[in-house]
């Protein structure tokens, strides 16, 4: 459970974000405060149950900062739209993170069907005979367990 120090340490006032906001659309000069605003959000989000016990975070973090940024620049907010721009920054941020949960998922399954090709792949070669192959459980993935049958 988030602390009030966390918490504070990473809120967002939505009206002053939307006047910071406003003054970089209609200056182009992006201000630090603009810019500690749109980190806080993304490292506030960082703690939400849901996202905390990554251990990749810092890359998730990094990822909704590029997309915030991108979205900063390209001025994609309309203000127009009556719309909450905290909402529209702290959406764009989740769906960053959820992107670099998939990617890193994916990354995950390629290693660990790249390392089960390569131990069934060891079980045919005849220099491996006299050694007895177990397969690593899942949570065992880095070790190779090999018994020679003399011993």
């Amino acid at each position: 459970m988030s602390s009030k120090k966390e918490k504070k340490e990473h809120y967002v006032n939505s009206e002053d974000f939307k006047r910071e906001l406003q003054k970089y659309y209609d200056t182009d000069v992006m201000t630090e405060i603009l810019g500690l605003y749109i980190k806080k959000i993304a490292t506030g989000l960082s703690f939400l149950p849901n996202f905390i016990n990554y251990t990749y975070k810092d890359d998730m973090i990094g990822d909704a900062l590029i997309k915030m940024y991108s979205a900063l620049k390209n001025k994609k907010y309309n203000f127009e739209s009556n719309s909450n721009p905290f909402s529209y920054f702290t959406t764009i941020a989740f769906h960053a993170f959820i992107n670099r949960i998939k990617k890193e998922q994916k990354h995950h399954e390629t290693i660990k069907n790249y390392k089960s090709q390569v131990y069934d792949s060891m079980m045919t070669d005849p220099e491996m005979s006299g050694y007895v192959y177990v397969k690593p459980e899942d949570g065992d993935d880095d070790e190779i367990n090999y018994y020679n049958n003399d011993d």
